[in-house]
């Protein structure tokens, strides 16, 4: 998903921030209209942050920000999301009012993928200002359970769990830690449906002890890890 983050970032900002610049107010003698003119650098700005910027699917998290200038406070703020794929779905999901000091906040808890812009309305003089983009990565959230977690020594261990929203079809990769302290790929399986969501289940033999997770991602999700489980083989 990484790889592939700045062109994602400068798409997404331009298909939020459009729709929103084309609703200025045109006045005579500036510019032609879906083109206003910029207001001066002594003028508002909007600023936005995502706390934090990933989350679980479910998670909750807070987009904040400041309307920067004179007269900043008791200012409409209308927030508006663009979940993946970019530039599809773009609407108004909340609004707030700033306070006295121009601060904003709004608690989220997208289910994917998400970029957030602020708009602010500041007045006839400047308008709409339009914040930057704020990116909110939703992992997916993967549970695992183990069948015996002090196994024998070559005992066949079967691991379950499930992986929130619904990914069908999905691989899951089994990892074990490595003395690095890094995980490694060791086992792999695939979702399917379930009641809830997407299962999975594997079994494979246990010859030491060892660290195990499971984890998966796709376009629309970050990468969702399940917490680790140490097998205990005695001896």
């Amino acid at each position: 998903m990484k790889r592939f983050l700045p062109v994602i970032a400068a798409s997404a900002l331009a298909a939020v921030a459009l729709p929103v610049i084309a609703q200025a107010d045109h006045k005579p003698g500036h510019a032609k209209p879906g083109k206003p003119t910029p207001p001066p650098a002594s003028g508002p700005n909007l600023t936005i942050k995502a706390t934090p910027p990933v989350t679980v699917y479910r998670g909750a998290t807070t987009i904040s920000g400041n309307l920067k200038g004179p007269d900043n406070g008791g200012k409409r703020v209308v927030l508006r999301a663009d979940g993946f794929p970019y530039g599809t779905d773009i609407r108004n999901v909340a609004t707030a009012t700033t306070d006295s000091k121009g601060a904003y906040s709004f608690t989220r808890r997208p289910p994917r993928n998400t970029a957030y812009q602020a708009v602010a309305e500041t007045g006839a003089t400047y308008g709409a200002v339009v914040s930057p983009a704020a990116f909110v990565k939703v992992r997916i959230r993967m549970s695992m359970r183990v069948s015996d977690a002090t196994p024998r020594v070559g005992q066949l261990v079967r691991l379950r769990g499930r992986a929130c929203p619904t990914h069908n079809g999905l691989p899951v990769r089994v990892q074990r830690k490595t003395r690095s302290g890094s995980f490694r790929t060791v086992r792999s399986t695939t979702l399917r449906a379930a009641t809830r969501c997407s299962a999975y289940r594997r079994a494979f033999r246990v010859y030491r002890d060892g660290t195990y997770r499971v984890t998966s991602d796709d376009a629309d999700h970050a990468r969702g890890f399940s917490r680790p489980r140490f097998l205990n083989t005695p001896r």
